[in-house]
């Protein structure tokens, strides 16, 4: 890679031109893989960029709180938000919602419920599979198992000048050596986990982002450790 991306469309720019090459690699709490490669990780986003302008208006002046658990959801979420423009907020899905003092134009959430006095909120089923979300949802919630593929694949608004966040503001470090197929453990914080996965995609590398629950299982099993290193052909992170 010439140059390293140093913002948002920059870097999606840079994993849409890699095609098929698996950039992000997911191993969650229900013993689910999932496997996106550049292009498909793209076209996640951009769907749900879509969905964000076209449903809430998110603009450069809005903050967006992303409460997810880290997986492949969060960092969908995450990153089209700032795609947008928008100040993301992440929340940690064990913290309790009420506590922060932000306002929040937008939440995009696992659990609706923490969220009572949200004007603006979209459901997010963590199941890889899920369809809709399982549970009740407050009136007027957005089901993004149900919504985001109703949207393009590419980007519908006009990119402005204020839409190119730069990487630094999700806690990426772009500068550095190139990274290989590296491990992100998923039992850091929230923020912690997004920065490191965009880094190492900025660096020109591809991310295994383990969950908490299996990595916690590897740890203490390191036979089944060596096995998903020589699986993934994972090479940085260990």
């Amino acid at each position: 890679m010439a140059h390293s991306p140093s913002t948002v469309p920059d870097l999606l720019d840079h994993l849409r031109s890699t095609g098929g090459r698996p950039a992000l690699t997911w191993y969650g709490e229900a013993g689910e893989r999932i496997e996106l490669s550049g292009a498909v990780l793209d076209n996640w986003v951009a769907k749900t960029v879509n969905l964000l302008v076209e449903e809430f208006d998110v603009d450069p002046g809005s903050t967006v709180a992303v409460d997810l658990p880290a997986g492949w959801r969060q960092v969908v979420w995450s990153l089209a938000a700032a795609r947008c423009g928008a100040a993301v907020g992440l929340t940690d899905p064990t913290a309790d919602p009420a506590g922060g003092a932000a306002v929040v134009d937008v939440v995009v959430t696992s659990r609706p419920s923490a969220w009572p006095d949200a004007d603006e909120l979209v459901a997010v089923a963590l199941p890889a599979l899920a369809r809709r979300f399982d549970g009740d949802l407050p009136d007027g919630a957005v089901d993004a198992a149900a919504a985001v593929m109703t949207y393009g694949d590419v980007i519908g608004f006009d990119p402005a000048a204020g839409t190119r966040t730069p990487l630094d503001r999700l806690g990426a470090v772009t500068a550095g050596d190139a990274a290989g197929r590296t491990l992100v453990r998923g039992d850091a914080a929230v923020d912690e986990v997004l920065a490191e996965a965009v880094s190492v995609w900025a660096r020109g590398g591809s991310v295994v982002l383990v969950g908490a629950g299996p990595l916690a299982e590897l740890t203490a099993d390191p036979a089944r450790l060596e096995r998903l290193v020589a699986t993934e052909q994972i090479t940085d992170g260990l």
